[in-house]
């Protein structure tokens, strides 16, 4: 089983694979990695941004250097379960999460009134500090929920490669604190799965032989990234009158 990390840095690889070949690579990952003890779950984010997702924009831009917050849970979570506050950067490739775990009912008044929840580690306190100061300068809201059942992969051999496959991303608009579910539309029909490759290195050899041979190759895909620009992004007003010029003069 693996524990969940409060902080860690690694390479994250995303892969957009059809029913047929997640089968045949799950069957050829047998004799080399084992399915962690949550088996398939559900994991539940609201994901915060300005009014205008400035955040979400700049991402999509592939810059250098993005981040992101959410609210992260595994699970429906009840009132005393815990859910994770998470800032999430990207620099040049690598990412880095910080988290703090509290229960979802402090979670919820922590959005209300963020300066007015202490925490009793030190360590946790600063990650927290970290989070006000983002909401505070990025005056942030939540904006979108999505959710997904992922199945998770790991090696006794190396605690840093992880492979994860996520099934029925979906997400939704409103009702995004008080009430957290998993219910929502589907983000994109047409993946049947997503696979991620995390790692701090290079990876196994072994793995690069079983993509070469099913012929699996990366992609790009962030999820809050495709549901803005298929589901949330509103063209401005602009925009809209120079597409109708461009119309007219085609």
């Amino acid at each position: 089983m693996v524990k969940l990390k409060n902080n860690f840095q690694r390479k994250e690889k995303k892969y957009t694979l059809s029913n047929r070949q997640y089968r045949l690579l799950r069957e050829k990952l047998q004799a080399f990695m084992k399915e962690d003890a949550y088996g398939l779950h559900t994991i539940i984010s609201v994901y915060f941004d300005t009014k205008d997702y400035e955040m979400i924009r700049h991402s999509v831009n592939k810059p250098v250097y993005k981040e992101k917050f959410r609210i992260r849970s595994y699970g429906i979570p009840k009132e005393e379960s815990n859910v994770y506050l998470e800032i999430k950067k990207k620099v040049s490739g690598v990412v880095y999460k910080r988290r703090v775990a509290m229960a979802y009912q402090k979670a919820k008044g922590y959005i209300q009134h963020p300066h007015a929840l202490k925490l009793e580690a030190s360590k946790d306190q600063q990650i927290k500090q970290e989070i006000d100061w983002l909401l505070a300068r990025k005056r942030l809201e939540p904006k979108v929920m999505i959710a997904y059942d992922r199945r998770a992969l790991f090696t006794s051999e190396n605690e840093d490669f992880r492979v994860t496959f996520d099934f029925n991303i979906r997400y939704r608009k409103e009702n995004l604190t008080q009430a957290l579910n998993d219910e929502g539309e589907r983000v994109a029909p047409e993946i049947d799965v997503l696979m991620e490759v995390k790692a701090l290195g290079a990876y196994p050899l072994w793995f690069s032989e079983i993509l070469t041979e099913l012929e699996i190759y990366p992609t790009s895909f962030s999820k809050y990234a495709q549901t803005y620009q298929r589901y949330l992004y509103v063209p401005s007003p602009s925009r809209l009158k120079q597409r109708e010029e461009f119309s007219y003069v085609v």
